[in-house]
């Protein structure tokens, strides 16, 4: 093992000039074909993306696949794209977000899409929030998938290309149909690219950025007569840097007297992520279709580390000090497989689909430490040190729904039966500083195994009263049966939960241009698989965590009232909402001896939370067009281990404003600026943030475009926590790597389109995929 730092600092790759140049030299290519044009036509304000839906109109089945198809399309020769804002589309209880009409989805991640929808947040851990809300569901095409549970997400979120997106939906007060499992708060459902028009189409996309960076992707797909075949594929190479601070002050509760220590770390991931998605429809005749999806991905990182760490006591002397190198590899592998049967029944409408979706995920990671120690106490631990692990996630999901359209409504029925099982398997080993020679950590090493099984009926009604009203009620009944088995120490534990979750929702149609919507929701968080495990984890010298498996589910109630409207050439969503949680499963921080701070879970307190979300959407003038949206809210919960049930509160405003200029037929930018406000968590908070991202984009032929994006224009993404109690007070910051700049092309070719005929943005593809239940 080293017993030095393998790197003092961290070099730039030397292609970065390279690049800045052609960046720089790219975004000079509009002003010079400006010089050379006529004066450009001015562009045409484009029609609305679709016409407002009757608010009291019951949502019907999708619509199937045809069953024979026409004859090919020609292909697209227009040569003016009109870049437009991401389009919402509201149903009754959801709001769904078209991405495709983003010119930087030919090189954003997922997260990257996520952070564009109103209200989400995705750090630069990818921890998602949800207007301040942790506890987010996401599922795939109205589904779960492993690839999105636990810390596999950060990692899939980061890694998947938003052109595999058709549309994102968010849905804050989910329905009968929508179970608890994965964090049981909102739910962000991701709608995967579907491209079902006749004929074939296909896109290709090539991005390189500063400092070694690269992404390409690639979807194309084929429709003739009862089949349709589609597919796509991605790799990605990423490279980010972090820095961190963190100020930790022990406080003697007895005396006042304090202890302070610092940490200091510089480290750089490297990551590459390839992977594949593909999917099968035939249709077996006029009331059949048979469905298979596939999908795999690998995602390997490297991590180079450094941390200096020194402690006091409360006299000022130092009593610990050492730097510590460390080296990390990680691998995860996610698979998905899926089957499913659409059919329709004798009565207009009337649908019964069965789905069974099998997906896993393995993580296994290995880390290489090496300390050396300027001041070594006697509680010191070996200076070289190895971590091992391999984690398993499997979930096989199996659900069946039936809808009935009668003549003033929608009847819905439908079974869930899933079974969900981890594994986390953790060894430890130090190293002999004479010999070499490993030996096992008894003390942080240890397997466990969860096992997850979940039963459920749910029935909903939506009435169309009339005209002007509409109302959709639903209940839904689920049983969950958990297994705990703590393997390294021969423990076993049980649990089990029986919830009936209600919600309703209420449509009012008070003009042709104006609709107000009320929605309740009961939902019930149950803890996950990290959040039971007993076991000490350990992160470094300082920070250990653990689980407690005698947790119980959280409860919360949620309510939103919202008016959909248009404010001259202003389109406007405006929605209040209030929620009430109970028996919070929260985060606690618990100061150990040697500054060693452990995390855990327990449930502890309550919270209420509020606020206005606001969306406004309009062009300014024909070429530029202005969309703003955010969220005031405030938030209150009880003060962990406080005798007299004190509370903490913060007020937190959070916006973005996107800027799109069509400078000619050609040539657009658009400039996004996000800012989120602060954040309660279990015993402190989270400071505002606030970044920047630009992008160009040239049509160099009807099927071949340019792009450049420059994400953190500004240089301002970091993330700071401090933390608040009678024993302890923490200030933690850490920045990342700051701006990072791409160029790339993408093309276009063969026919596409959808139902409707009407043409889409280049690289964009047609109507969404299947939407089942969760």
């Amino acid at each position: 093992m080293p017993t030095t730092s393998h790197f003092a600092h961290i070099s730039r790759h030397p292609r970065r000039t390279l690049i800045a140049q052609l960046v720089a030299g790219t975004l000079l290519l509009p002003v010079a074909a400006s010089a050379q044009q006529a004066p450009a036509t001015p562009v045409p304000v484009p029609a609305q993306a679709q016409a407002k839906q009757d608010a009291a109109k019951p949502v019907t089945a999708q619509a199937q696949a045809p069953a024979a198809a026409p004859a090919p399309a020609a292909p697209a020769v227009e040569s003016t794209v009109t870049v437009t804002a991401t389009r919402t589309q509201n149903r009754i209880d959801r709001q769904t977000y078209d991405v495709k009409a983003d010119p930087a989805t030919s090189n954003d991640t997922v997260a990257d899409t996520l952070n564009k929808v109103p209200s989400v947040g995705v750090d630069a851990d990818g921890n998602v929030t949800l207007r301040g809300r942790s506890n987010v569901q996401i599922l795939v095409d109205g589904k779960p998938s492993a690839m999105m549970q636990g810390d596999n997400r950060a990692a899939a979120l980061n890694a998947l290309p938003a052109a595999d997106l058709e549309s994102v939906e968010v849905i804050n007060n989910p329905g009968a149909q929508f179970g608890n499992e994965g964090g049981g708060g909102p739910v962000i459902n991701l709608v995967m690219r579907r491209e079902r028009s006749p004929g074939g189409f296909a896109v290709l996309n090539a991005n390189v950025g500063t400092e070694g960076r690269y992404n390409t992707s690639a979807f194309g797909s084929y429709t003739e007569g009862r089949y349709s075949v589609q597919g796509s594929l991605f790799r990605r190479q990423d490279k980010r840097e972090s820095s961190g601070e963190t100020v930790r002050e022990r406080i003697d509760p007895a005396t006042g007297a304090i202890a302070r220590s610092t940490q200091d770390s510089n480290g750089v991931n490297r990551n590459e992520a390839t992977g594949f998605n593909g999917g099968l429809t035939y249709n077996l005749g006029d009331k059949d279709v048979l469905g298979a999806t596939l999908n795999y991905s690998q995602n390997e990182n490297d991590a180079e580390s450094t941390e200096r760490y020194r402690n006091t006591n409360a006299a000022g002397i130092v009593d610990n000090e050492y730097l510590r190198t460390s080296l990390r590899d990680t691998k995860n592998r996610n698979y998905g497989l899926g089957a499913r049967l659409d059919h329709k029944g004798d009565a207009p409408g009337e649908t019964f689909k069965v789905d069974l979706r099998v997906s896993g995920s393995d993580s296994d990671n290995a880390a290489n430490y090496a300390s050396v120690y300027t001041v070594r106490p006697a509680s010191a631990s070996a200076p070289g040190s190895r971590q091992q692990g391999d984690n398993q996630t499997r979930i096989v999901d199996f659900t069946g729904d039936y809808e009935l359209p009668g003549e003033h409504g929608v009847w819905k029925a439908g079974y869930k039966v899933a079974r969900n099982s981890n594994v986390f398997d953790n060894a430890y080993f130090d190293i002999d500083p004479c010999c070499g020679t490993e030996r096992p950590n008894t003390t942080r090493t240890n397997r466990f195994e969860l096992t997850d099984m979940t039963y459920a009926l749910y029935g909903s009604y939506q009435w169309r009263v009339n005209d002007k009203w509409g109302v959709l009620g639903g209940l839904r009944a689920e049983y969950a049966d958990l297994d705990m088995n703590q393997v390294t120490t021969g423990q076993r534990a049980g649990n089990h939960y029986f919830d009936a979750i209600p919600s309703a929702f209420v449509t009012y149609g008070l003009s042709d241009e104006t609709t107000l919507r009320l929605s309740y929701a009961h939902r019930i968080r149950r803890p996950g698989a990290g959040d039971l495990n007993p076991f000490v984890v350990y992160r470094d010298e300082q920070n250990i965590s653990s689980g407690n498996p005698n947790l119980q589910p959280a409860s919360s109630d949620s309510l939103e009232l919202g008016v959909e409207t248009k404010l001259g050439k202003v389109d406007t969503n405006v929605r209040l909402y209030l929620r009430h949680e109970s028996d919070l499963i929260n985060e606690r921080r618990i100061l150990l001896a040697n500054d060693v701070l452990l995390t855990t879970r327990e449930n502890a307190g309550s919270s209420r939370s509020g606020g206005l979300e606001f969306n406004f959407s309009g062009r300014a003038t024909q070429q530029l067009m202005i969309n703003v949206n955010g969220n005031i809210g405030y938030a209150e919960q009880t003060v962990l281990g406080s005798v007299l049930d004190d509370k903490r509160s913060a007020t937190s405003v959070s916006g973005r404003a996107r800027l799109m200029y069509q400078m000619n037929p050609a040539n657009s930018f658009m400039l996004m600026l996000n800012a989120q406000g602060k954040t309660l968590f279990g015993e402190g908070y989270r400071e505002p943030s606030y970044t920047a991202n630009l992008n160009y984009r040239r049509m160099l032929t009807p099927a071949l475009s340019l792009t450049v994006n420059i994400n953190d224009l500004f240089d301002s993404q970091k993330m700071e926590s401090i933390t608040e109690t009678e024993r302890l007070r923490e200030y933690s910051t850490r920045r990342f790597g700051g701006r990072m700049a791409y160029v790339g092309l993408s093309y276009r070719f063969g026919s596409f389109g959808n139902a409707g005929g009407q043409r889409r943005p280049m690289m964009f593809g047609g109507p969404g995929g299947p939407r089942g239940p969760g």
